[in-house]
């Protein structure tokens, strides 16, 4: 399929340049005056490439340009921590890392930043967190927001998989903002933080149950640019389908989705004139298919987009119902 495997690429090649950007500055790129020490200079950037080759089970971002998130119950306890340690940091821009998906952030973080710009920090922080370091300083370039001049990106661990960071400038010191903030913010909700850890890869609060049917999901908010995802643990044993193959067929139906039939985003990117495309004299609402190894179904309404992987035996004329339903108890309870 050479329109799916076209986007992939496409934005694969917008992410590694925003790396590059990220991490060294757009004047480094664009105004090469020594070629060796730039060869030195983008083995920096490596890790993070790494990461979006590998694309790592979980996390979709880095295809769909939407920020990974994730949705804890105990929302405005966290919102609040994060709205004051960011303001007690002199920053407008702070945000909650759990299992690398955003658990929450402050507002200019999601007004100002550009979805891809968010979705690069997450994978940054994730890489930054991997290496087992308490805390880091480290100078980042936003490739909209401020792509020649460097932000400081203050990260921390609260507890293992949940990390605080924000966006600031000269001040404050990292060890002023370990030693007088990270305690005075956070200690107080460290079993708020436990409870948002045991989500795990889940993504949704406990309270939300999903139909026994439904073997994974992804989640768009189309006006905010924020994602879930999760798998379902299957009651089959063996299960229909390993956690890999899960993940890799939710990725290629949301690429099928939108370079066929939910093709807006795309066409605000780069022109697609494909016949196909053009035989629509309308915006499709919805699509499926069917396989040997699952049924997919893809829904979208102005402010959501839902992509569904359900068990073979779903009847193919329940499919709309049962998107519309689970799309329901997620956003009703959340107000995703």
């Amino acid at each position: 399929c050479g329109t799916e495997e076209e986007t992939r690429l496409q934005r694969l090649l917008e992410n590694v340049w925003s790396c590059m950007v990220l991490v060294l500055g757009q004047d480094e790129l664009t105004n090469v005056r020594n070629v060796e020490r730039l060869k030195r200079d983008l083995r920096s950037c490596f890790s993070l490439i790494d990461q979006l080759l590998e694309e790592k089970q979980g996390y979709l971002g880095n295809l769909t340009h939407c920020a990974d998130s994730l949705l804890p119950s105990s929302s405005i306890l966290l919102q609040e921590a994060v709205d004051g340690f960011a303001q007690a940091a002199d920053s407008e821009f702070g945000c909650l890392v759990v299992h690398g998906r955003i658990a929450t952030a402050t507002e200019e973080w999601w007004r100002q930043l550009v979805p891809q710009e968010i979705v690069l920090l997450s994978a940054l922080i994730r890489t930054l967190s991997a290496s087992g370091s308490a805390s880091c300083d480290y100078p980042v370039f936003l490739p909209q927001f401020s792509p020649t001049v460097a932000h400081r990106l203050l990260r921390f661990q609260l507890l293992p998989g949940a990390d605080v960071c924000v966006l600031c400038g000269s001040t404050p010191s990292l060890h002023k903002a370990e030693t007088e903030l990270v305690g005075r913010f956070w200690l107080p909700l460290v079993e708020t933080l436990r409870n948002c850890l045991a989500l795990g890869d889940r993504c949704l609060p406990g309270s939300i149950s999903l139909r026994p049917d439904v073997l994974a999901l992804l989640l768009i908010n189309r006006e905010t640019r924020r994602s879930v995802s999760c798998l379902q643990n299957s009651s089959h044993h063996p299960p229909i389908l390993s956690k890999a193959r899960c993940w890799e067929l939710l990725k290629l139906f949301y690429t099928f989705s939108i370079s066929r039939y939910f093709t807006q985003e795309e066409r605000t990117q780069r022109d697609i004139t494909e016949d196909f495309l053009l035989g629509f004299s309308h915006q499709p609402q919805q699509c499926y298919l069917v396989t040997e190894e699952c049924k997919c179904y893809a829904l979208q309404t102005p402010q959501h987009q839902l992509y569904l992987l359900v068990m073979p035996s779903v009847p193919t004329f329940a499919l709309g119902t049962l998107a519309t339903q689970t799309l329901s108890d997620i956003v009703a309870p959340t107000g995703f």
